[in-house]
């Protein structure tokens, strides 16, 4: 028996620092970059006598990192004990193997339990694998004298090594013993990592039924009290694995898919910041008791608009220092800084406002809102409204504009805030690069994701105009990615995603 589950990425368009704070929302967009865990069992069988054993195996590989970690997993309390090279550990992935397994025993009947045992007694074998496209790349399409474009990146096969791609961590004096990082393009992998695990696991051990990678788009309107565990479980992993509370849309958006998304109160999760003695089905329990107050609601992209990532390559960025300044600066200027966080919330309000109503002028004016879109993708900004035929093409393009208007007014109070807290939320390159962008034909946005930074930069362009942009970042030396909007979350695969690329007929030239 073989479970694969996967999980999105994710890029936060808006709400960059204000998501840390209810009740103020941001709009998160889930991607085509999915991380894959496939769970199995260790062993064929178990022993006649296993029934007296306390302790079961579990083994975590990553071949795009070529390492490996075996471990004791006490059947008892759920703890694993690494019995490997403890710098093969990933925290995230201990976390979420711990979480999932307590809470199913939390939630299975005695009855069930007695199955879950026997599948924990044949041990765990956990594989992990991450879409190209949550890591850099860039220095060796460099090395190997290929241009920066979307296709040398499709020259890598499907889940390259990522080994080579070792930096050293910021920070680290020279001549320090640093602990190796791998350079990542800022898509949440952690989150996306930390949730395939939990789900594939809650699916294996028997505790939901996941939603199939080929589900129909309107389950997504389906509320599943299994996503709703799934989500539960992962926070509680993540949040612990990382070692605070975050706001948790990385973690939201992996599970449920594209969204608008309000955080959960931070005391939710507090037991798993102070466990202590307390065993951890005792916190998993308590916390599945909680009563969640996060809100999502489905948001996605408008018809015939393409969300486009770029890697700027002008060096990384630390989300948590920058957030670290910022709060540094709220408690500095209070006045200030809450004057600037309401104009930018308004703002990123009339953003989404202006992009439900185009959603909703596709639905009601389709042919108007296809052929408007169609044009315009062909023009710069300036042109749009000389372009209209009717009153209906006309208020598509009043809702553009007024999109357009209203993320720069959030990019130039997130500028402001970033000045005031001394951090480059909008580096002044980054700054350059998108204004030129905006004014390209075809574009209705560009901007920084997230927390902003050197990390990456994001456009949405309309109809026909992504190769255009694309294009244009090369030449700027901007690495366009390959990854692209999908508002599903987390999936049940048919099997191990690396067959189905041999089998599909994907070949790709090996750079690395």
């Amino acid at each position: 028996m073989e479970v694969v589950a996967s999980a999105p990425g994710k890029v936060l368009i808006t709400g960059g620092y204000l998501i840390l704070e209810r009740p103020n929302a941001g709009i998160v967009f889930t991607t085509t970059a999915r991380f894959y865990a496939i769970v199995k069992p260790l062993y064929d069988d178990i022993k006649p006598d296993s029934w007296v054993w306390s302790w079961t195996d579990v083994k975590v590989t990553s071949p795009q990192l070529s390492w490996e970690a075996t471990y004791k997993l006490s059947l008892k309390n759920s703890i694993l004990q690494c019995t490997s090279s403890r710098d093969s550990v990933n925290p995230f992935v201990e976390q979420a193997v711990q979480y999932a397994i307590a809470a199913s025993k939390v939630i299975l009947s005695e009855k069930e339990k007695d199955k879950l045992q026997k599948l924990l007694l044949q041990g765990l074998d956990i594989t992990i694998l991450g879409s190209n496209d949550f890591y850099s790349y860039r220095n060796q399409i460099e090395a190997h004298g290929l241009p920066l474009t979307r296709e040398s990146l499709a020259s890598l096969p499907p889940f390259s090594s990522i080994t080579f791609n070792r930096v050293a961590s910021n920070g680290t004096l020279p001549g320090e013993q640093c602990k190796p990082e791998v350079a990542k393009t800022g898509l949440g992998s952690s989150a996306a990592m930390t949730t395939s695990v939990v789900a594939a696991l809650l699916h294996y051990l028997g505790v939901v039924t996941l939603p199939f990678s080929s589900r129909s788009q309107l389950d997504d309107k389906i509320s599943d009290s299994d996503l709703d565990l799934v989500h539960i479980v992962a926070q509680s992993a993540h949040c612990l694995a990382q070692g605070k509370i975050g706001s948790g849309f990385d973690v939201s958006a992996a599970v449920y898919g594209s969204q608008r998304y309000i955080r959960f109160s931070p005391a939710l999760l507090m037991p798993t910041q102070l466990m202590g003695s307390t065993s951890l089905p005792d916190v998993v329990k308590h916390i599945l008791e909680e009563n969640w107050d996060h809100k999502r609601f489905p948001f996605c992209l408008p018809p015939l608009m393409t969300l486009l990532l770029g890697e700027p390559g002008t060096g990384g960025s630390s989300t948590p220092s920058m957030v670290g300044a910022v709060k540094r600066w709220q408690k500095a200027d209070p006045h200030k800084s809450q004057e600037t966080w309401k104009n930018i919330a308004e703002a990123n309000s009339t953003l989404e406002a202006q992009l439900r109503q185009l959603q909703q002028l596709s639905e009601t004016h389709r042919e108007a809102y296809i052929n408007i879109i169609g044009i315009c993708s062909h023009h710069t900004y300036g042109r749009w409204m000389e372009l209209i035929s009717d009153q209906f093409q006309e208020s598509v393009v009043k809702s553009l504009l007024g999109a357009r208007h209203a993320f720069l007014e959030v990019r130039a109070y997130m500028q402001e805030m970033g000045k005031e807290a001394g951090v480059p939320i909008e580096p002044e390159p980054q700054t350059q690069l998108l204004d030129a962008t905006m004014n390209l034909e075809g574009v209705l946005l560009a901007g920084v994701p997230g927390a902003g930074g050197y990390d990456a930069v994001f456009a949405i362009v309309l109809g026909e105009a992504s190769n255009s942009i694309a294009d244009f970042w090369s030449s700027s030396r901007v690495l366009p990615l390959l990854v692209k909007e999908d508002r599903h979350g987390v999936s049940l695969e048919s099997g191990d995603p690396r067959a189905e690329k041999v089998s599909s007929g994907i070949s790709s030239m090996k750079i690395v």
